[in-house]
């Protein structure tokens, strides 16, 4: 480049070199390190939740529990190391700070762990204490706020006094899982469907924490040029349907989702709404009502936000039903519901909460005997 002085032209000769061969090595490694561990968790199972045989429906639940942090998160968690990595933006023993309602921390600790970095998670105090244990358990800590609107703040401060990286998982979701293939979760469902009697399921039916796996789900349908639809099942308190009806992204809730991992409080960045075809309200009481359900169906517990799911494709079954239609639903099993031992299976934490489940219960069992599942 040329620079201009007085009369005279100079020619800037300067070379900015920025290459550093040990933290290169060091970024070899960790990506290594991380793309290992895909190796070793690829896939997850499809399981089957029965339903009678004359209906001619088939639902799936995608066990996400499986992986080594046991919960859908772990994808998540994967995906946004290996963008910040490459990006640049991980240093060896710099913290790795994240915002979760917990899973993800879990999960973010472990691949922190993996490659040899700090991690601090900021949560609202009233994070189960079984998630706490398990960050801790992963080598991470734990920064615990009163109100969970103030983790986005928090996290962005403590980055900034420790010279760390704010992971910030709900900006960046729905852009470090490559969503066009790559064995991200909606690739491998429709490759665990290829010889099943519905290999193309009419609805694929997710909840929504960050955005970043219904986006993922949505766009990747679109890109394979395929029919199903995808619905976006969301908890009391969140503002994610509201502002899909909308399209309006300041849509905002003044009281917090009860079903941890997903609802929000704000329509995250991740949340891609024009990429979804329906969203449906459920009531907490029969995603709670539901997991007790599936608790007697596949003989395991699971968290709240997996009854949220299955409550929402069970609406979706009773209707193709009354249309007459056959075909396959798919929905995720998130998160194992040992994690919420003193929540959603207390009857001391629903009473408190003013949570009852008996009349969504009596639901779910007529809908089992005659596919109506209207109140």
């Amino acid at each position: 480049m040329a620079l201009a002085t007085g009369s005279q032209t100079l020619v800037d000769e300067s070379d900015i070199n920025r290459y550093d061969p040990e933290y290169r090595a060091w970024l070899r490694e960790a990506v290594r390190k991380v793309q290992a561990d895909g190796n070793r968790s690829a896939d997850t199972h499809l399981l089957t939740i029965p339903l009678p045989a004359d209906w001619g429906i088939d639902l799936y639940l995608k066990d996400e529990s499986t992986h080594p942090t046991g919960s859908l998160k772990h994808r998540l968690a994967r995906s946004l190391f290996l963008y910040a990595l490459c990006n640049g933006w991980l240093r060896p023993g710099r913290p790795v700070i994240e915002a979760s309602s917990g899973s993800t921390a879990v999960s973010e600790a472990y691949f922190a762990k993996l490659i040899g970095v700090p991690f601090i998670a900021v949560m609202a105090r009233s994070t189960v204490k079984s998630k706490v244990e398990l960050i801790e358990f992963h080598g991470g800590t734990c920064h615990l706020v009163d109100d969970p609107c103030e983790v986005y703040e928090v996290s962005a401060r403590l980055a900034e006094e420790t010279g760390g990286h704010y992971m910030d998982q709900f900006t960046y979701a729905e852009r470090a899982t490559d969503w066009r293939g790559n064995n991200n979760i909606a690739e491998s469902i429709f490759r665990q469907l290829e010889q099943e009697r519905f290999p193309e399921p009419s609805w694929i039916v997710a909840t929504a924490g960050t955005g970043g796996t219904s986006a993922t789900l949505a766009r990747y349908v679109h890109y394979t040029q395929r029919a199903t639809g995808i619905c976006v099942a969301d908890p009391e308190n969140s503002a994610f349907l509201e502002g899909w009806r909308t399209l309006d992204r300041n849509i905002t809730s003044d009281k917090g989702s009860r079903i941890e991992g997903i609802g929000r409080q704000r329509v995250e960045p991740s949340f891609v709404p024009h990429a979804v075809d329906r969203m449906m309200r459920v009531p907490d009481a029969a995603s709670v009502a539901t997991i007790h359900l599936l608790q007697r169906l596949l003989g395991r517990r699971c968290g709240a936000s997996t009854g949220t799911g299955v409550w929402a494709s069970f609406h979706v079954i009773a209707e193709m039903l009354a249309r007459g239609e056959k075909g396959s639903v798919v929905t995720l099993l998130c998160d194992p519901g040992e994690r919420y031992l003193d929540k959603y299976y207390s009857d001391t934490w629903l009473t408190e909460q003013g949570i009852d489940p008996e009349p969504y219960t009596q639901r779910l069992e007529r809908f089992l005997q005659t596919g109506d599942l209207s109140a």
